[in-house]
Order: structure tokens, then sequence, then C-alpha cells
């Protein structure tokens, strides 16, 4: 019996642990304050897709189903963005990731992302950062920031994210 016991709390602690490791890597994934925009993405979301080092000034931008254009909401953001990049020399060049929800073929959504960061990366250029330090890459549907198969996830994963390599 006290064997049982012993092994019974060793399985009742290797879940706990197991579980409160789960919570925390879900809480502390790298966010810093968005800037302002009225905007229902104001939650400061931004990830780190491609291993390279996460610029947590650089906020995301997300997207409406099926579009690439800038949406009036991300441009005060990407002014800010713009800013930080331009101050930021010792960033090197920056990665724009072009990313989408579920929807659609592979091959589609990788499409729809590669569109999504150059129209980011063009309006960058166009508020002043060198071409030169701006490249841009598509993951589709493959790194989603939320789970989820509802709007209210995939809205967060229709998005361009940003990370830089020195």
């Amino acid at each position: 019996m006290r064997r049982f016991s012993g092994q019974l709390w060793l399985a009742v602690f290797a879940a706990a642990a197991l579980g409160m490791a789960g919570c925390q890597s879900t809480s502390s994934s790298t966010q810093a304050a968005a800037p302002a925009t009225n905007s229902e993405f104001d939650d400061g979301s931004m990830g780190s897709g491609s291993g390279a080092e996460s610029v947590t000034v650089l906020q995301a931008v997300y997207f409406d189903y099926d579009r690439s254009d800038i949406r009036s909401d991300a441009k005060p953001t990407l002014r800010a963005n713009a800013d930080a990049i331009q101050g930021n020399a010792s960033w090197g060049v920056v990665t724009i990731e072009g990313h989408c929800d579920e929807r659609g073929s592979e091959e589609y959504n990788l499409a729809l992302g590669d569109r999504r960061a150059a129209r980011v990366r063009d309006y960058l250029v166009t508020l002043g950062v060198p071409r030169s330090r701006l490249r841009t890459v598509s993951f589709g549907e493959s790194k989603p920031a939320v789970m989820g198969h509802d709007e209210s996830a995939w809205r967060y994963n229709r998005r361009a994210e940003f990370t830089a390599s020195n």
C-alpha cells in the first residue's frame, strides 16, 4: 500500500508540474504594449516565427479575410514601427513575416502571406525605411498565433510580424 501511495503522489506531482509549465508558456510570450490605434487588435501581440531575435517594440499588424491591403487601423502602428526601425540600425535587416488563417489551400495561403508581407514592406519604404533593411517571408497558415477554428482565432492569425537579425 505504501508503494502505491508514493507512485500516486509522484504521478500527481508530475501532472501538476506539467500543467504549470503549460500555463506558464502561454502567458509568458514576448509582448509589448501596443500603441493606441482604436483597433480591436490593441493587445500588443507579436510573436517570433523564424528563430531570429524578436523585436518586441515592433507590433504586429492584422489583415481582413482574404485581403492584403493595409488597414487604416494598422497605419499608426506601422508609422511607429518605421520610426523604431530607423532609430535602431543595430537590428540589421528586419524580416516581415506574412501569416494567414487556416482557410484556403497551403499554396494560396503562402502566396497571400507573401502579398501581406510585401505590402507592409512597401508601406514602410514609403515612410522612409530603406528597402535594404527589410526582407519578407511568408509562413502562410503554418504558424498560427492563436489555435482555433473560428473567427476569434482566425483574426489574430491574419497578420504580419517582425523579427531582426544582426
